[in-house]
């Protein structure tokens, strides 16, 4: 009997080449796909959009501020008590730097609730809630003090906190990110 012949023999140029266009076509095809699969994702501007959030307001007790994010930006939703209301309204528009009355900042038959946006309009830092003179908001950054309406009354910030878009979808819900009629 003849005894088999193992061949131990060492890898050829040709053996080289096939592994050689088979890693240039792996590599191809990846980068032909890649673009494709990237595009099925939503744009930034779809997901800067955001969805409206919707927020419960049964747990919110008198006189707490509950943080919330909408399209990446922090939203101050306040439970103000009868005093930060009636504190509020007694206000002189006159001595204002930003004039508005309580009533155009929060919506009509919901004066104990206010939602703003949650940075100070002088250089974005987060003020502090229940604090300050007024008892609003006070930003230790550079000393701008805000009242339960979120109206400027001290400080270097220009404008009130502003107020984002949002309704009321029951008495005790609100969806920020929609503006429409009060329930």
């Amino acid at each position: 009997m003849a005894d088999a012949v193992v061949s131990t023999a060492e890898p050829t140029r040709r053996d080289f080449l096939y592994l050689a266009t088979t890693a240039a076509v792996g590599v191809g095809a990846a980068a032909t796909v890649w673009p494709l699969v990237g595009a099925m994702a939503p744009d930034a501007d779809t997901v800067a959009a955001g969805a409206p959030v919707e927020l419960d307001l049964t747990p919110i007790a008198e006189g707490q501020i509950v943080k919330v994010f909408w399209r990446g930006k922090l939203i101050f939703v306040r439970h103000r008590t009868e005093a930060e209301i009636k504190a509020a309204q007694d206000v002189n528009l006159d001595a204002l730097r930003d004039p508005q009355p309580d009533s155009a900042r929060v919506k009509e038959g919901h004066a104990d609730w206010l939602v703003v946006y949650g940075n100070c309009t002088h250089l974005g830092c987060v003020p502090l809630g229940n604090s300050g003179e007024y008892n609003g908001w006070f930003c230790p950054c550079h000393g701008s003090v805000f009242d339960t309406s979120g109206r400027i009354r001290q400080g270097p910030a220009p404008i009130n906190l502003p107020i984002p878009p949002y309704t009321f979808v029951s008495d005790t819900k609100i969806r920020i990110g929609e503006s429409g009629a009060t329930a």
